[in-house]
C-alpha cells in the first residue's frame, strides 16, 4: 500500500510542478523566438543560395519540431498525477468524515501501474467521489461505504457503494448535480439500487479530452488556430491555460473565443463546448 503524502508535501510538489511548467514555457518561448529569428536571417541572407537557404531552414524547423515534442511530453508528465497518488489524496479528503463521523469508508486501491491521470481529471474525480459519498450518507441507515477506482486505459472507472436501504435514484437532487458534473466532463454516471442491500454509483471519466468533429469544423469555416482553441475549450480549459498551451496571449484567446461563438452560433462558453463535443 502506498504511504499517504503529508499535506505540506503534496502542496510543495504542486508548487514545484507549477514552477517547472512556468520555466519550461519561458524556455520554449525563448527557443522558438530564436528559431524564428534564425529562419528569417537565413531567408534574408544575400550570401546564401536559394538551395542552401531552403536546406538550412528545413534543418532548423525540423530541430525545432523535435524540441517542441520533447517539451510537450515533459509538460504532460508535469500536469499528470499517478493514479495511486491521486487516490491517496482522495483518502486524505475523506479522512475527516471517517475520523469524526460514524461512517466506515473502505478504499479499494487502484493498480499502482495504472495510467497517470490528467491533473484536471484527478481533481474532478476527487470532487465527484466526495459528492457521491455525501449523497449516499444522506440516506438513513448508511454505516459503510466502499470506494473503488480502476482504469481501463482510456477511462477512470469509479464505483461507490453503500450498505443503506437501497432506494437511491437518479432524481435525487444531489445525484442530479453529480450527473450534470459528470456529463460536463463527457463522462457517464449510473445509479443502481437494490432494496435492503444498498445503492451503488458507477462513474466513467474519459482521460483524454474529446475531439471536435472535423466535418463540423469544416462546416463552421474554422481556421487551424480556431480549431486548436475550440478543442481546448471543449476539454474545459480556461483562457489562461489555453494561452499557456498555445503560447499566445489571453487577449488573443478571448478574440478567438469570440469568433468561435459567432461562427458556431453559440451564446455562452458552455454551449460552445457542448457543441464542440
Amino acid at each position: 500500500m502506498t504511504s499517504p503524502l503529508p499535506a505540506h508535501d503534496s502542496g510543495q510538489s504542486a508548487r514545484l510542478a507549477a514552477a517547472e511548467r512556468t520555466r519550461i514555457i519561458a524556455d520554449l518561448t525563448d527557443t522558438h523566438a530564436t528559431t524564428l529569428e534564425s529562419l528569417l536571417a537565413v531567408l534574408r541572407s544575400s550570401s546564401t543560395s536559394d538551395t542552401a537557404a531552403r536546406q538550412t531552414a528545413t534543418d532548423l524547423a525540423a530541430s525545432a519540431m523535435v524540441a517542441l515534442r520533447a517539451v510537450s511530453d515533459l509538460d504532460r508528465s508535469l500536469t499528470e498525477e499517478p493514479v495511486a497518488r491521486a487516490f491517496e489524496r482522495l483518502r486524505d479528503d475523506l479522512r475527516p468524515l471517517v475520523r469524526f463521523g460514524d461512517l466506515d469508508v473502505q478504499f479499494i486501491e487502484p493498480p499502482v501501474n495504472g495510467r497517470a491521470l490528467p491533473g484536471e481529471v484527478a481533481q474532478e474525480a476527487r470532487a465527484i467521489v466526495r459528492g457521491a459519498v455525501l449523497a449516499l450518507v444522506e440516506q438513513s441507515g448508511v454505516a459503510k461505504v466502499r470506494v473503488q477506482w480502476d482504469c481501463d486505459g482510456s477511462n477512470l472507472l469509479i464505483r461507490i457503494r453503500d450498505d443503506g436501504p437501497g432506494d437511491l435514484n437518479p432524481e435525487v437532487p444531489s445525484v442530479r448535480q453529480l450527473a450534470d458534473r459528470v456529463v460536463s466532463l463527457s463522462g457517464e454516471l449510473d445509479v443502481q439500487a437494490t432494496p435492503g442491500w444498498g445503492s451503488e454509483m458507477s462513474v466513467s471519466l474519459p482521460l483524454d479530452p474529446p475531439k471536435a468533429s472535423v466535418v463540423t469544423e469544416v462546416a463552421w469555416g474554422l481556421s487551424p488556430r480556431e480549431r486548436d482553441v475550440l478543442e481546448l475549450v471543449a476539454s474545459g480549459a480556461r483562457n489562461k491555460s489555453i494561452a499557456a498551451t498555445l503560447l499566445i496571449s489571453e487577449n488573443t484567446v478571448k478574440f478567438h473565443v469570440a469568433n468561435l461563438l459567432r461562427k458556431v452560433g453559440a451564446t455562452t462558453r458552455a454551449e460552445l463546448a457542448s457543441l464542440a463535443r
